[in-house]
C-alpha cells in the first residue's frame, strides 16, 4: 500500500511541474553570473590572494604554508624536522631522503599549487568576458595582470619542487571539465612563467593603495628570481638593476625590521604575504600553515606545541666568525669551509634544572641570534631562552628553536589570535631588498665581475655590522670583505662567499633547499651534512654531545634534487586509461 501511494506522489510531481522545478542552483555557491561585476572579479582576485599563505586548498596548510618551511628547510641543511620521532612521520621521510609517491605532504602542496592557478584562471576568465560592464578597460587589464602575477607564484611552486610540470592557462582551464587540465607534463614550462611575470611588469603601477597586491616592481623581481633559477644571469642582472635603481626600496637599518609585526611592509619589502589576526575569522589567516613550529612550552612564545622545525647545529655553527669573516674556503661547493669542525658550546644533553654557562666569547655574526633561539641568550623580550624545557625532545631534535617567525610578549594579544597564540599576524617577506642584491651579486659572480659581486655582498654585511643586537653579552663580530679580496681569491671563493651569504641572510625561510639544487651542489653538501650532523659534536673545550644519530646512512642521491609527482594525481591524470602526467625519474 506504501508502495502505491509513493507511485502516485511520483507520477504527480512528474506530470505537474515543468522541468525548471529541477532547475535547483546550488546553495552557498555563487553563478558565473553572479560575479560577473566589479564585485565579484573583486572577491574572486582576493580569493586568489588568500591562497599565498598555503591555508585552504583542503589540506592541512603545513603541507603548503608560504614558508616551505619542510620541502626548502628540514629538506637542507638548515633544519631538522623537530618535536619526536612518532610525530608526522611523514616528515621524518622527507627530512631523510625516503621520497615516496603517496607521501600526502606532496600531494597537498600539488593541490595548494594547482588550486592557486585554477582560482587565477577564474579570475581572468571572468574579468574579460563581456558580462563584466563596470569596469573600464584598464581596471580590467589590472586585475588581469594580478592574476597573472598570481598565476605564476603558483606555477613557480610547482616548478621548483617538481620540474616537469603542466602549465594550465585560462584558455585550457574549464571549471565544467575536469579533464580540460589533464594535460601532459613533457615541455619546460619557464618561458610560460616568464611571460606571466612580464605582463604582469609590464601593467601594474609602481605602487598599489592596498599593501599585499603585486607592483611592477614585484613582478620584475620574480621575473628576475625565474632566470635566476635558469641561470639567465645577464637577463637577470638587468631587471635586478632596475628595481634596485629604480624601485625607491632599501634595506631596513635592522635586519630584524624584517621579521617584526610592527615593520611589516617596511622600506625594504617589494612583496609580503600578508597575515591578519582578530579579524572576525577563526584564525587561519594568521600563518595558520606554520603554528606547529613554536617551542613546547606554555612559558615561550605562541604558549605550548609543538615543537617542529629546529635549527641544525650546521646553520648555528656557519654564523661563526673569524675576523668577523665566515669560516669558508675556495671551493664553491663548500667542501673546503671549516665552521663545522667545531661546535659553537650549547647545552644539548644537559637538561634545564642544571647548571649551564654558555661561552659567549666566541665571535658570531649577529643574526644567528635573531633567527636562532639558544639557551642563556635573549630570546627577544621574553629573557634568555631556559633552554629544554623550551624542546619537545632534545636528545631527538637538538636544543635550538627558530625565531623569525615569534613574536614579542610584549605583542602578545595584539600580535596573536584569540584562540591561539600560534597564530600571528606577522607577514612573510617572500621579495626583499636584500634578495634583489644579493641576487645582483650572484649575477656578477657568473658574469666575471668579482669586485661588483664583492660590493653587493657588503652591502648585507654592513648592514648586519652596523644594525640591532640581540643580546649585548654575546660576542658579536661581523664585518666586510676586505677590498679586492673575491678578486684576488678567486671566482669559485665568490661563488662561495655569496651563497654563504643567502644562507646566513635567509636561514629559516625556506628557501635553502631550493637554492642547493639551483647551484647544483646539492648532493654534495646534503651527503656531507647527514654523515656530520649523525656525528657526535665537540666544543673547544673538548666536550662532546649527540647529535642527530638517526641522519647515519642517509643518502641524497641526483633523483632527490626533485620531488616524486604524486601518485594520486598520476592515476587521476588518466585519459583513455592512460595516465598523462610522467613520474619523475627514480620514483
Amino acid at each position: 500500500m506504501k508502495k502505491t501511494i509513493l507511485f502516485i506522489l511520483s507520477i504527480g510531481l512528474i506530470t505537474s511541474c515543468s522541468d525548471s522545478y529541477f532547475d535547483l542552483k546550488p546553495q552557498g555557491r555563487a553563478s558565473i553570473q553572479q560575479l560577473s561585476n566589479k564585485n565579484g572579479v573583486s572577491a574572486l582576485l582576493i580569493g586568489t590572494y588568500s591562497l599565498l599563505d598555503g591555508v585552504g586548498a583542503g589540506n592541512t596548510g603545513r603541507q603548503s604554508t608560504i614558508s616551505n618551511y619542510v620541502f626548502g628547510g628540514i629538506t637542507s641543511d638548515d633544519a631538522v624536522k623537530g618535536t619526536d620521532a612518532g610525530d608526522q612521520p611523514e616528515q621524518s621521510f622527507i627530512e631523510q631522503y625516503n621520497w615516496l609517491s603517496d607521501n600526502t605532504y606532496f600531494l597537498g602542496k600539488w593541490w595548494h599549487s594547482y588550486d592557486g592557478v585554477g582560482r587565477a584562471n577564474e579570475v581572468i576568465q571572468i574579468v574579460a568576458s563581456p558580462d563584466v560592464k563596470d569596469m573600464t578597460e584598464a581596471e580590467k587589464a589590472q586585475v588581469i595582470a594580478e592574476a597573472r602575477f598570481l598565476r605564476g607564484h603558483y606555477h613557480f611552486e610547482a616548478k621548483k619542487m617538481w620540474n616537469m610540470v603542466p602549465y594550465i592557462d585560462e584558455k585550457i582551464y574549464n571549471r565544467d571539465d575536469p579533464g580540460s587540465t589533464k594535460i601532459p607534463n613533457n615541455e619546460d614550462i619557464w618561458p610560460k612563467i616568464e611571460a606571466d611575470f612580464q605582463f604582469a611588469a609590464n601593467t601594474l603601477p609602481a605602487v598599489q593603495t592596498q599593501k599585499g597586491r603585486a607592483t611592477k616592481w614585484a613582478a620584475m623581481t620574480y621575473l628576475a628570481k625565474a632566470k635566476i633559477f635558469q641561470n639567465k644571469w645577464a637577463e637577470a642582472k638587468a631587471l635586478l638593476e632596475d628595481v634596485y635603481k629604480n624601485s625607491g626600496k632599501k634595506l631596513a637599518p635592522n635586519y630584524h625590521d624584517n621579521y617584526r609585526n610592527i615593520t611589516n611592509n617596511n622600506s625594504e619589502s617589494i612583496f609580503e604575504v600578508q597575515f591578519s589576526v582578530n579579524d572576525g575569522t577563526n584564525g587561519n589567516n594568521g600563518n595558520a600553515g606554520d603554528n606547529l613550529n613554536w617551542p613546547y612550552s606554555a612559558t615561550a612564545p605562541g604558549r605550548g606545541c609543538c615543537g617542529f622545525y629546529q635549527p641544525s647545529h650546521n646553520l648555528v655553527n656557519a654564523f661563526k666568525t673569524t675576523d668577523g669573516l665566515p669560516q669558508i674556503g675556495n671551493a664553491a661547493d663548500g667542501s673546503q669551509d671549516t665552521y663545522n669542525n667545531i661546535d659553537l658550546p650549547n647545552d644539548q644533553g644537559i637538561t634545564a634544572a642544571n647548571p649551564f654557562t654558555l661561552d659567549k666569547t666566541i665571535p658570531v655574526d649577529p643574526r644567528l641570534d635573531w633567527t636562532v633561539g639558544r639557551r642563556a641568550v635573549n630570546f627577544l623580550d621574553w629573557g634568555p631562552m631556559p633552554g629544554s624545557t623550551w624542546i619537545r625532545d632534545q636528545g631527538y631534535a637538538g636544543p635550538f628553536t627558530g625565531k623569525k617567525w615569534m613574536y614579542y610578549v610584549a605583542d602578545e594579544n595584539s600580535s596573536t589570535h584569540s584562540t591561539s597564540r600560534r597564530n600571528v599576524n606577522n607577514n612573510y617577506r617572500l621579495l626583499k631588498l636584500s634578495h634583489v642584491i644579493l641576487w645582483l651579486a650572484e649575477c656578477e659572480v657568473e658574469l666575471g665581475n668579482l669586485d661588483a659581486a664583492q660590493t653587493y655582498v657588503n652591502m648585507i654585511r654592513n648592514r648586519a655590522k652596523t644594525g640591532s643586537v640581540q643580546d649585548p653579552s654575546v660576542t658579536y663580530k661581523v664585518e666586510p670583505y676586505p677590498a679586492g679580496t673575491f678578486t684576488q681569491k678567486g671566482v669559485n671563493f665568490a661563488r662561495n662567499a655569496t651563497r654563504m651569504e643567502e644562507r646566513l641572510e635567509f636561514a629559516m625561510e625556506g628557501h635553502r633547499f631550493f637554492d642547493l639544487v639551483r647551484w647544483g651542489i646539492a648532493e654534495k653538501v646534503l651527503n656531507k651534512y647527514a654523515l656530520e650532523e649523525s656525528k657526535d659534536g665537540k666544543e673547544p673545550s673538548n666536550r662532546t654531545f649527540k647529535k642527530r644519530a638517526y641522519m647515519a646512512g642517509k643518502v641524497f642521491t641526483a633523483k632527490n634534487n626533485y620531488f616524486p609527482i604524486p601518485q594520486d594525481e598520476i592515476l587521476n591524470s588518466q585519459k583513455d586509461g592512460k595516465p598523462v602526467l610522467v613520474q619523475n625519474q627514480g620514483y
